[in-house]
């Protein structure tokens, strides 16, 4: 804090020199720094929980190497055509039921198509915002019309990942550019939807682009008000189904370092969080991290369930965060 006792500015001129300092800070030290920020801007102890649901599962044409829905690797995921109206919304009210305040649709697409299906999405994002709700979806690239069609409809929140850095990426995906995820997220932006973009670590790629990655999202004109931090669940059949498990204390820097840099952003634990013990979820709620997915599954790997979860927030004296409370909007139902 400064000395008047307010809150440290936000900022959007970091310089990779200083994010790349933050990073490298002693961990323990870095964790400490990070709870200071997290306190002076958040409700501490207060954690957003969220579901994501797979409407569309598979065949995707994109080249993803992490992505066991890319249709060119042999995953084992069985392709799955957009699911019913009535299905996704009897998911999202167990969601509901379950203490999620967010419920996210995720479709299996390169790019949303002016077509039937994306025509169904719009009344699916109504009906889940009907629930009171925050409705995020995920679909690939969109363009400005588009994303106004997905905010009329109701849609509170767009993910789009940029997964890692932009010197990195294409040794990740060759089948669309940084610049493409950019551009969505500026069309996401433009429509008034608040927008969640993070990456995912453990691709092969060095410190540095983390770093860079980091720098990217905390440069944003205005940063995204969510930050996932993912860990890669290796999937046998995808290019990078050998890379090795990160480590807790790489989440851990990751998680501190963007809620240091991006302080009234929501950081989310990911991918990932499955195969953490308690204890390390505990680590990553100090540093900074303040929401979580819940569920069985995110998209087609595994989570823990609702009532490990419920559990865990129990003995870490966690509470939920309200839906819409940046807007103070009603909560309908």
């Amino acid at each position: 804090m400064t000395q008047n006792g307010q809150n440290t500015a936000l900022r959007n001129d970091w310089s990779l020199e200083e994010i790349e300092t933050i990073y490298n800070k002693p961990v323990l030290e870095l964790i400490v720094e990070a709870a200071n920020v997290h306190k002076q801007y958040q409700a501490t102890g207060e954690v957003q929980v969220c579901t994501l649901l797979s409407v569309k599962t598979g065949g995707c044409s994109e080249d993803c190497a992490y992505c066991p829905q890319a249709a060119r690797y042999h995953t084992g995921v069985d392709v799955h055509k957009l699911m019913s109206q009535e299905q996704v919304l009897t998911a999202a009210q167990r969601a509901k039921e379950g203490g999620s305040t967010r419920f996210c649709m995720g479709a299996a697409w390169r790019e949303v198509r002016d077509n039937r299906d994306f025509d169904k999405v719009l009344d699916m994002v109504k009906g889940v915002n009907d629930l009171g709700l925050e409705v995020c979806c995920t679909l690939g690239m969109v363009n400005e019309y588009q994303a106004e069609r997905l905010k009329e409809a109701g849609l509170y929140a767009y993910n789009h990942n940029l997964d890692t850095s932009e010197e990195n990426y294409e040794n990740i995906i060759t089948t669309r550019t940084y610049d493409d995820r950019l551009n969505t997220i500026d069309n996401v932006r433009k429509a008034g939807i608040s927008v969640c973009s993070g990456g995912i670590i453990g691709l092969g790629e060095a410190d540095e682009d983390r770093i860079k990655m980091l720098y990217t999202l905390s440069t944003m004109e205005q940063h995204p008000e969510s930050v996932p931090v993912n860990a890669l669940v290796p999937v046998k059949g995808t290019p990078l189904e050998n890379q090795p498990l990160v480590s807790v204390w790489e989440m851990v820097r990751m998680i501190a370092t963007a809620r240091i840099l991006m302080p009234k952003s929501m950081v989310r634990l990911s991918a990932g969080r499955e195969r953490m013990s308690l204890t390390e979820q505990a680590l990553c709620f100090l540093a900074g991290a303040n929401s979580i997915f819940t569920g069985e599954k995110l998209l087609t790997t595994p989570n823990p369930d609702f009532d490990a979860d419920k559990a865990m927030f129990e003995l870490l004296g966690l509470n939920p965060r309200k839906s819409f409370k940046e807007e103070g909007q009603p909560v309908v139902g």
